[in-house]
């Protein structure tokens, strides 16, 4: 595509600064995109305002900027060349003509030791000119509205493509069924109830840890300390079994209120007594802890207790 390029003609003092304005395109469709440039070239002693051609002083219709970018050289001649450059684009489709505002640039005479932005006034004015891009698009002109789809039913189906519908859809059906076996599956086995020990084999499992408790070697402070954490267990295991209460989480005077009192079938007091031994056993320093007639008397009463069912 040719590139646009236009030359601003400067009244008052041509040879100071020269204005060319260049399009990468002259004509863009929905999104794309278009390099708009401006290049000035100043004569020695002369320079512009920069800030005139900054992105937000750059007026367009129709169109939207997205990036600016400018550059500054010094040539051998002492000459300040400026570029600028601005990417621009359109989403709109109701703009035939795309249109860039022109621009007036303040320019500078610097004189010798003098800063630009010292100077009282601004020496002249240069006129960058407008500049129109052309809107090409696939949709017909001077339309009120734009629709995405129009009224028109969508055409038959080829017949050598009618089979591949029922086809697709015994394949959704023949994946579905181990996705439903499975879910089955596991609905069979979360509904399946958990089956409670039988009492033999509690009874087994309990003499069992009553024996490991009565060949424990309770002559040490931390002998008897285990033999206490595992008494306060075994306890409150029992208890949970034998009357269903919620024994792990109640102290031994929440145990005595809330428990059945039927010392034919859990000897509540007992109970009571060989938590409180073995709370404080198990919190006590070591040399509080009880003495070895006492731990042995604990397991006894433990005895006792599992012996009620």
């Amino acid at each position: 595509m040719a590139v646009a390029s236009l030359v601003s003609s400067i009244a008052a003092q041509p040879r100071d600064v020269e204005v060319r304005t260049s399009l990468d395109r002259t004509a863009i469709w929905v999104a794309d995109r278009v390099t708009y440039t401006i290049r000035i070239a100043c004569e020695k002693g002369v320079d512009i305002l920069a800030d005139d051609l900054s992105k937000d002083k750059l007026h367009v219709e129709g169109l939207e900027i997205l990036d600016s970018r400018s550059d500054r050289t010094i040539g051998a001649d002492d000459r300040a060349r400026y570029t600028f450059s601005y990417d621009l684009t359109t989403y709109r489709v109701d703009v035939p003509d795309l249109k860039i505002a022109p621009l007036t640039v303040r320019y500078y005479i610097r004189r010798v030791g003098q800063r630009i932005g010292d100077a009282a006034a601004p020496a002249g004015e240069v006129q960058v000119p407008a500049a129109v891009i052309a809107f090409r698009s696939a949709l017909p002109d001077a339309q009120d509205t734009y629709a995405v789809r129009d009224g028109r039913d969508a055409r038959p189906r080829r017949l050598r493509y009618g089979w591949l519908q029922p086809v697709g859809i015994g394949l959704v059906l023949i994946s579905i069924v181990p996705a439903l076996v499975a879910a089955l599956a596991v609905a069979r086995r979360i509904r399946t109830p958990v089956r409670a020990p039988s009492a033999r084999r509690v009874r087994h499992d309990e003499r069992a840890s009553l024996d490991a408790l009565q060949a424990l070697d309770i002559s040490t402070p931390a002998g008897r300390r285990d033999a206490y954490s595992r008494l306060n267990g075994l306890v409150r295991d029992h208890l949970h079994y034998a009357t269903g209460l919620d024994a792990a989480s109640l102290t031994p005077a929440e145990i005595g209120a809330a428990a059945p009192q039927d010392p034919a079938r859990v000897p509540i007091e007992v109970v009571t007594a060989v938590l409180d031994a073995c709370d404080r056993a198990r919190y006590a320093p070591a040399d509080r802890l009880p003495s070895i007639d006492e731990c042995r008397q604990a397991i006894e009463q433990c005895a006792e207790v599992l012996s009620h069912s």
